[in-house]
């Protein structure tokens, strides 16, 4: 291995910022990003396959940390809600995926060595299930 694997808090991955790793959230912003125009409420829950409180709650997590924006409208006398990426949303969102791919990174690597060894490290200690 090479140094920088040992180096402290190599793994820690400090930029899987929790509020955008939340699985309906990660849903969310996915679809968000592929529509820079934005989506309507109810395109966003079936997307996304959430109920309307649910969807509601993730979003005003999503509003109160700047990632999404929530425009409220009316059309033919019926409330519409068009949802999009802020800027900064948008910002985070792509070094939010930046992080994921070196998670991806590190653990291809790591399974190529463990290949390339046998699955066992040269002078590793022999382990048995306790």
């Amino acid at each position: 291995m090479t140094p920088r694997a040992y180096e402290p808090g190599r793994f820690a991955y400090e930029g899987l910022d929790r509020v955008l790793h939340e699985k309906a959230r990660l849903g969310i912003l996915t679809s968000l990003a592929t529509r820079p125009e934005g989506l309507r409420f109810n395109e966003l829950k079936e997307l996304c396959s959430l109920s309307d409180g649910n969807l509601s709650r993730h979003l005003q997590t999503l509003e109160e940390a700047g990632l999404v924006e929530v425009w409220k409208g009316w059309r033919d006398r019926r409330p519409r809600t068009l949802v999009r990426l802020s800027a900064d949303g948008r910002r985070r969102f792509v070094e939010y995926l930046e992080e994921l791919e070196r998670v991806v990174r590190d653990a291809a690597a790591a399974r190529r060595r463990s290949a390339e060894a046998g699955g066992r490290a040269e002078g590793e200690d022999e382990w048995a299930p306790a």
